[in-house]
């Protein structure tokens, strides 16, 4: 899994699941195994660039995505997710509020599972 955070909550969700992951610092990286990225939602349902960029990268390998936002948004609750999932094939696995709670976790954990990959 591959994730990144800007307020702490997507790296408090992550780390609670306590599976194998790998934080998103540099949007150029390359990697060459299946993984789920994990992001928030910024502004008005954006991705964040650098997720973007880092999916672009490695589209190839995309198998899912998770996705953190603020009910207070709305519509633009975790807007990133769908766009993620829409433009790139895959599954929208969770959407969680801030950095989530132990069901979400829990949901995380079962849909990962469910795509039967490992990555960190």
């Amino acid at each position: 899994m591959v994730y990144y955070s800007l307020t702490g909550n997507v790296r408090r969700f992550v780390q609670r699941a306590g599976l194998p992951y790998r934080e998103l610092t540099n949007p150029y990286t390359v990697i060459d195994e299946p993984y789920v990225i994990v992001t928030p939602t910024t502004g008005f349902g954006q991705v964040p660039a650098a997720v973007d960029e880092f999916i672009r990268y490695n589209a190839g390998d995309l198998r899912g995505v998770a996705v953190s936002g603020n009910a207070n948004w709305g519509r633009n609750y975790g807007a990133a997710g769908e766009k993620i999932a829409e433009e790139y094939g895959v599954p929208l696995l969770l959407r969680f509020e801030l950095s989530g709670t132990d069901e979400d976790v829990r949901k995380f954990k079962e849909a990962t599972e469910s795509l039967r990959i490992i990555s960190n």
